[in-house]
């Protein structure tokens, strides 16, 4: 292939998996030991696939086309908050993990960065929720902080035992965090296991 062959068959590559990504987002759960509303998904993991097979930029291009993609055509029920979030904490996980493994492509580099980026996402998860996020929904829907907090006191009422802004702070640090990083670390799991073999056909192709 030409260079400019190269460049159309990676930006067509990168569509189909931000259509991917965008399909799975569909794909969610919740998850017993997490309030009903936080929603487990692997729609990160086209992304990851695409920081790997051709570099970290991609990974965030797939992240934000999916998140365009469920504006546009699912529209938002956060104001664009719940989108903006998605963005960032899946940008965050791909880039980083997209970077370690340029470095040095070996499992051993793979399953480095997968780790590293997954703990990258679930710390910014806990500013990103507590200065954005959460704040926006209270804003916005006029959901009260405290009915907020009860949904996590009503699985751990320790989480909610200090004042309401502190609680908060709380919540985020004993759920959000862990369950962000577990979000990664499956994307990165399911990642793992497949990205030999397509790689292999993707840039036998190249």
């Amino acid at each position: 292939m030409t260079k400019t062959q190269k460049g159309i068959y990676k930006t067509t590559l990168t569509a189909m998996l931000s259509a991917v990504a965008f399909a799975l987002m569909f794909v969610e759960f919740s998850i017993p030991v997490i309030p009903a509303f936080i929603k487990f998904d692997i729609s990160d993991l086209p992304a990851l696939f695409g920081s790997f097979a051709f570099g970290p930029l991609y990974g965030v291009v797939v992240e934000l086309i999916k998140n365009i993609l469920h504006i546009l055509i699912k529209g938002t029920s956060s104001a664009f908050v719940g989108e903006m979030s998605n963005f960032l904490l899946g940008s965050a996980f791909c880039l980083t993990a997209g970077l370690i493994y340029k470095k040095g492509k070996s499992k051993k580099s793979a399953i480095a960065a997968c780790f590293i980026g997954a703990l990258v996402m679930g710390v910014l998860s806990l500013p990103v929720n507590y200065f954005a996020v959460y704040p926006a929904y209270v804003k916005f829907f006029g959901l009260p902080l405290d009915a907020i907090i009860k949904m996590y006191s009503d699985i751990l009422p320790a989480a909610a035992s200090v004042p309401t802004s502190n609680s908060l702070f709380n919540c985020l640090l004993i759920f959000n965090v862990p369950f962000t990083f577990f979000k990664g670390i499956a994307d990165a799991v399911i990642c793992i296991f497949i990205y030999k073999p397509l790689s292999r056909f993707i840039k036998g192709r190249m």
